[in-house]
């Protein structure tokens, strides 16, 4: 049978065409026109003060820590149960990254660990929209703003996603977006930064092209415009080919985030009665991007085995996402037992919007058994 992958971008003859124009412009580098017009766009969906188009979302969380001051030595409390950009960022400008512990049925940060961890060296939050559901920003918000404390929404996975009738993307005074190849919508790579503040965003811009600003806008000078250098800043640009894409998967978002949709409810019909597994949770106030469709595995399954037997049949499969104050690179003296459970037994399924129905249903029929085979107290 043919195999189903775990993520498979939704890419075609509409993005190749907004491809070939690019090719046709003679500017395919960052910051030119396809640049300029998905900033546009992103302002005008998000209602932001202005958006940066940048190469990925860690690039992103970077910036975004520099233009807020984080300082050497400054601690930034982020969510656990991630993939640690967040964390790496707070390390790039020299900052000591503080685990919160997460909720146990969403997987997003808990408010009450997030208040219990400032001190007087903390400076920020990063939020985590975990895996496309978007965090508890009412409560977040109110935190940083009596603590007089800066609150990023990392939004990566959220694209299409809603708390309270609001777009993920715009829920804190910061935000960082990922198109990455796994995403609602995608470039291959890329991110943007959208912020309620144009001076940050300005700030942004400049630092993401070597601290020059835009060489596309120098071009359009008559005479001989020389670029000094400002500041020391990065090569952190978005190619004008993949705004050129980003800008149809703009257009597309509804679509696409309504296959992704149809999919979590059929895997939701089909394993409502599985005692195996448990679900993934939404509360009703906000609504889901579903980037993974994460089941958290009873303790007694042997989740390495279950994985085997469904790449086996070629179905693809993962663990989750990441207890990062787990992760070697960080020595973290923390405990974070909720994201800890989470990550020893959450299973991503497959989840695109390329996903059949009938191929949901050969995924289910292959889990059920795998679970039973790989159950060590149950039949």
């Amino acid at each position: 049978m043919d195999p189903i992958p775990l993520v498979k971008a939704s890419l075609g003859e509409q993005e190749l065409a907004a491809v070939a124009e690019v090719f046709a412009s003679g500017w395919q580098a960052g910051q030119g026109p396809k640049g300029k017009a998905l900033e546009a766009a992103l302002i005008e969906r998000y209602g932001v003060g202005d958006a940066v188009a940048l190469n990925n979302c860690g690039s992103a969380l970077h910036l975004a820590l520099l233009e807020l001051g984080v300082e050497p030595g400054d601690e930034v409390i982020v969510a656990d149960y991630t993939f640690p950009a967040p964390a790496h960022a707070v390390h790039y400008v020299g900052g000591v990254p503080v685990f919160a512990d997460v909720r146990a049925d969403t997987g997003t940060v808990d408010p009450a660990a997030v208040e219990a961890l400032i001190t007087p060296r903390t400076v920020g939050v990063i939020a985590v929209d975990t895996v496309g559901l978007p965090a508890d920003y009412a409560e977040l918000n109110a935190i940083t703003e009596r603590h007089g404390l800066f609150l990023v929404e990392d939004a990566a996975c959220a694209v299409g996603a809603t708390y309270r009738g609001q777009e993920a993307g715009a829920l804190a005074p910061v935000a960082c977006l990922s198109f990455h190849g796994r995403k609602g919508i995608t470039s291959g790579e890329g991110g943007a930064l959208l912020t309620a503040d144009p001076a940050l965003a300005a700030g942004a811009r400049l630092r993401s092209s070597f601290g020059i600003g835009s060489i596309f806008d120098k071009a359009q000078v008559v005479g001989l415009p020389i670029p000094e250098f400002t500041g020391i800043g990065y090569n952190y640009k978005l190619s004008d080919i993949a705004a050129a894409i980003l800008l149809v998967q703009l257009g597309r978002i509804g679509e696409l985030l309504e296959r992704r949709r149809a999919v979590a409810a059929r895997y939701a019909e089909l394993l409502a009665d599985e005692d195996l597994v448990t679900l993934p949770h939404v509360p009703s106030d906000r609504t889901h991007a579903w980037q993974s469709y994460l089941l958290t595995l009873d303790p007694d399954v042997d989740r390495a085995g279950v994985a085997a037997d469904l790449r086996a049949q070629g179905i693809g499969c993962g663990h989750g996402t990441w207890a990062s104050h787990l992760q070697p690179v960080y020595e973290a003296k923390q405990q974070c037992p909720t994201s800890a459970d989470l990550f020893r037994r959450q299973f991503a399924v497959p989840m695109h919007a390329e996903l059949s129905l009938d191929q949901v249903e050969r995924v289910v029929a292959s889990l059920r058994v795998a679970l039973r085979a790989h159950a060590s107290t149950r039949v």
